[in-house]
This record gives C-alpha cells, sequence and structure tokens, in this order.
C-alpha cells in the first residue's frame, strides 16, 4: 500500500486532512506535553478551543481543574498555567482537568471529526510511530503554531514523527514534509531551545517547563488519542 506523511501547521490547515488522514497534533511548548503528562498520570484531560466553551464543561464536571493560558496568560478563576512541570507534581489526579492554550487545544479540537486524532509532543513521539505505522496510510502531523509562525520545537517533533515514519515505508507527500525533515534530522534536542517559545519561558520566568520538555524525551511507550473531546491513553502493548 502506498504510505504517505505530510507536516502542516496551525489549527485551520485541519480541514485538508479529515478524511483519509490520522492527524497527529502537536504543541509541544506547552499544550500537548501537558495533555499527555496529565494523561499518563491517570488524570482526565478535556480540552477545548474557548473559555465559552471551557465554563458550561466545567459545570457538568465533578470538581474540574481548570489548566491553561491565553496569549501566555492564566484566564482568570483557571487553577493553574498550561505546565506540564507543575502538572507532574500534583495528587488531586481525581480531578478531571479542562485544558485550554492558545492554539493547542483549538488544534486538537479541530482534529475531533478527522478519521483518527492523535496528541503527541517529546515524550511519546517513538510511540505514536509505532501505533500508526500498522494502523494507517495516511498521516497528517500538525504543529499548532504560535503568532502565526511553525514554532521550532513543532518542527521538531513533527519532523522526527514524519522521518520515523519514512524509514518503515512512508513518503513525504510534498517538498515541505522533506524540507522540515532535513532540517531537523539528527538535530539534538536542545537545537529548539533558541527559538521564540523556549525564550519566553526563559524570560517569564517559566524555565521548569522548558527544563521539563527537553529532559522527558521518549519516556512514555503510549500513543493518546483524541475521542468523544477527551485525551486518552493506548498502551502500545494493546
Amino acid at each position: 500500500m502506498d504510505c504517505r506523511v505530510v507536516i502542516d501547521c496551525f489549527p485551520d490547515s485541519v480541514r485538508r486532512y479529515r478524511e483519509g488522514y490520522a492527524i497527529v497534533a502537536i504543541d509541544v511548548i506547552r499544550a500537548t506535553t501537558t495533555a499527555v503528562t496529565a494523561v499518563a498520570m491517570g488524570r482526565r484531560c478535556f480540552p477545548v478551543p474557548s473559555i465559552e466553551m471551557a465554563v458550561p464543561l466545567a459545570a457538568r464536571l465533578d470538581h474540574p481543574l481548570l489548566v491553561g493560558e491565553l496569549g501566555g496568560n492564566m484566564p482568570y478563576g483557571f487553577d493553574m498555567n498550561n505546565s506540564p512541570a507543575e502538572m507532574v507534581h500534583r495528587n488531586d489526579l481525581m480531578r478531571p482537568m479542562i485544558l485550554l492554550s492558545s492554539s493547542g487545544t483549538q488544534l486538537m479540537h479541530n482534529a475531533k471529526d478527522c478519521d483518527a486524532a492523535y496528541v503527541a509532543c517529546f515524550r511519546n513521539h517513538g510511540a505514536i510511530v509505532n501505533h500508526l505505522k500498522d494502523r494507517h496510510h495516511r498521516v497528517a502531523v500538525i504543529g499548532a503554531g504560535t503568532r502565526g509562525e511553525f514554532r521550532e520545537e513543532d518542527q521538531m517533533c513533527c519532523a522526527w514523527i514524519a522521518e520515523s515514519l519514512m524509514k518503515v515505508g512512508f513518503k513525504p507527500e510534498d517538498d515541505q514534509t522533506l524540507d522540515v525533515i532535513k532540517r531537523w534530522s539528527g538535530a539534538p534536542v536542545e537545537a529548539c531551545a533558541s527559538g521564540k517559545s523556549a525564550e519566553y519561558l526563559r524570560k517569564s520566568g517559566q524555565t521548569k517547563d522548558l527544563d521539563f520538555i527537553l529532559t522527558h524525551i521518549n519516556d512514555l511507550d503510549s500513543a493518546f488519542m483524541f475521542k468523544h473531546d477527551e485525551v486518552v491513553r493506548i498502551p502500545i502493548s494493546e
């Protein structure tokens, strides 16, 4: 079978891949890292694209944890910022998490009606490849984008996944995909630490998140899907 992979960016690009593709949503700094971290710990996670959707959902859930940021700032009434480093130290796992971010949760939400929607970050990029390779023949790896830019960390994660799929027989669907793969092939994870997203974390005193992201690489052997408005874990052994 002719298997192909494409790299793209921004939530609105999902519409190009609604039929026939498995979508992999990526927002390394920080939404998909936060979501994957929370679900891997055993917490339920409900990404939402807006405050307007967060409020009625919070009313339906039992004592939810409101997590997120808009434009880098935690919304009024939320419990914590979009922080994987803070999330890993919380022990209130029975509280379901409502996750909101500037672009990452919009990307996940836009993908919910596609044939299959996955969530990935540095922590599970290898596991997602192992899950995808025998289940899908068209894969769109999409970075969330920030302020109109395809940020370095998302390019890197997209490239790692796409290159690994090429090694098992997938072909790049266009020149842009091949260019992104070539740019990041063999690059150390620290290569993305000079980008604008990483710089923002440093300037805003949130280096603990940057350190967490750069030191948790391929440490989860699970795929994560976005199904029925929730991120769910799929162990690769299943």
